[in-house]
């Protein structure tokens, strides 16, 4: 499932669902088999993620998802909700204590050069979706935001484009740091998005060394990571100091862990033995239907859980 699905999905769940009455905004209980204790990783579910059991409004979500032991959310889609829903949303949050993970910063190019091109005005036009978005960060209490410098300029070697990437969050990083957020940058996998200059993880610690903030960092996305390049907690090891977020989902697939190749106990351990204690985003897919599907995922997180 491509990243430009989970924004459509969302948004139309949102506009779906408007905004939440009576009750929502309250915590609600839900009798489920399925209710545990807290999980020990930060895992963040999306919108749509179980709307078999509680349907399509967003504030009955994210109370489905505090009952069910998740301490975080992340949603690609939240920039472009209504602003009353956003603030809707960030209540139920912080009251149900539920961290706020990624959101997507600005409009992604998927076919066409951009900041690649060191042309001003996209330049001009990524960053005031950055100021943007300092706005939507600061209503919903988030810290990081997804960006994707975009496609390839096969006009011009990697090397000028790199630099003109670098420049762009330069520029992007001096309007995010005092306001202590952080831009995370996600290399893509060639098979799901080919033609993206941002692909490996050494490219994007390349990045975010010639940046040199802390308003610039990488979102380890395991899914693409394993097709583009594989080796993972090795490259989670070279790049462990650029790193400031994880996403996940299994190969092949894009389910839930458990269902494809990557060993996620593993890869979990890992990083928690390292001490990483940030958020961890399911932007998948479901491997089964239904209620069963949505209690079948949970299962699957409760057996990678670090203990």
């Amino acid at each position: 499932m491509k990243r430009r699905d989970f924004v459509k999905k969302g948004l139309a769940s949102a506009t779906a669902a408007g905004l939440a009455t009576g009750s929502s905004l309250a915590s609600t209980s839900h009798d489920s088999p399925m209710n545990k204790k807290a999980f020990t990783m930060k895992f963040a579910p999306h919108l749509g993620m179980f709307k078999h059991h509680v349907g399509d409004d967003p504030i009955d979500q994210l109370n489905f998802m505090a009952d069910q032991g998740f301490r975080a959310f992340e949603d690609n889609g939240m920039k472009d909700r209504p602003v009353k829903t956003q603030e809707a949303m960030a209540k139920t949050m912080a009251q149900r204590g539920l961290e706020m993970g990624v959101f997507v910063a600005h409009k992604i190019y998927w076919n066409e050069p951009t900041l690649t091109t060191g042309k001003e005005d996209a330049r001009a036009e990524f960053l005031q979706h950055i100021r943007d978005s300092v706005e939507v960060a600061k209503r919903v209490n988030a810290t990081w935001m997804t960006v994707v410098p975009g496609y390839v300029d096969l006009r011009q070697d990697m090397g000028y484009q790199t630099a003109h990437v670098v420049e762009s969050l330069r520029q992007a990083s001096a309007i995010l740091e005092p306001h202590g957020l952080t831009m995370v940058l996600e290399p893509l996998n060639f098979y799901n998005h080919p033609g993206l200059f941002l692909s490996k993880m050494a490219q994007g610690y390349e990045i975010c060394r010639a940046v040199d903030s802390p308003a610039c960092k990488i979102l380890c996305d395991l899914y693409h990571q394993q097709i583009t390049e594989g080796n993972l907690i090795p490259n989670i090891d070279a790049s462990w100091d650029e790193i400031a977020y994880f996403q996940i989902g299994d190969n092949p697939g894009r389910k839930e862990p458990t269902t494809g190749e990557i060993n996620y106990s593993n890869v979990f351990k890992h990083i928690h033995s390292k001490g990483y204690e940030g958020i961890l985003g399911m932007e998948h897919g479901i491997s089964g239907e239904g209620k069963a599907g949505e209690e079948r995922l949970i299962a699957a997180y409760r057996e990678v859980d670090v203990t």
